[in-house]
């Protein structure tokens, strides 16, 4: 007499044996062959198709660095950055203070090809900081005697503390394309 767990393990075998001879009635054998053979050519070539590498990071994509002279707001920049100061691309450092002049640049952006107008304000008050990033990218500069275009000026000198610290790039706007 056959226990419980027995007649069912033979009714699953008999069902298996009945898939096993409908699906040789239906398909042949050269038809497996050519699906598994198809399989395997699909696996060999999962690990030449191109992934996302950058695993959900935002910065997959080159990303501008504002520390770097190469940075594209920086085109007519002539000074020391702030952002490598103790400040920001567009704030200055604590204990100094923006300039009231100020010179003003056209540079062009490379993520969205515009041209975009920055002003220059050095930011005065403090002793220079020996060891930050000079940049010097006089891109477009006007001789020295068109005050607003020329970059090689004290800016500190409408302030009441002369002393030149550091330099940031502030965005106007667009720059109209006529």
């Amino acid at each position: 007499m056959l226990t419980k767990l027995e007649k069912m393990l033979q009714l699953l075998d008999n069902r298996a044996e009945k898939q096993a001879r409908k699906s040789a009635e239906t398909h042949g054998r050269r038809s497996f062959l050519s699906k598994v053979g198809g399989l395997m050519v699909a696996s060999a070539m999962v690990p030449v198709l191109p992934f996302d590498r950058s695993m959900g990071r935002a910065e997959a994509a080159e990303v501008a660095d504002e520390t770097s002279c190469d940075y594209w707001r920086y085109c007519s920049l002539d000074g020391t950055l702030c952002n490598d100061s103790g400040g920001t691309t567009t704030s200055c450092p604590p204990g100094s203070e923006a300039s009231k002049v100020s010179w003003v640049g056209t540079c062009l952006n490379p993520d969205d090809g515009k041209d975009y107008l920055v002003s220059y304000n050095d930011c005065c008050g403090k002793a220079a900081l020996v060891g930050s990033t000079y940049c010097f990218t006089s891109e477009g500069e006007k001789p020295g005697y068109r005050m607003g275009l020329h970059n090689d000026i004290n800016w500190c000198m409408a302030n009441d503390n002369k002393g030149y610290y550091c330099t940031v790039a502030l965005l106007v706007g667009i720059a109209d394309e006529e």
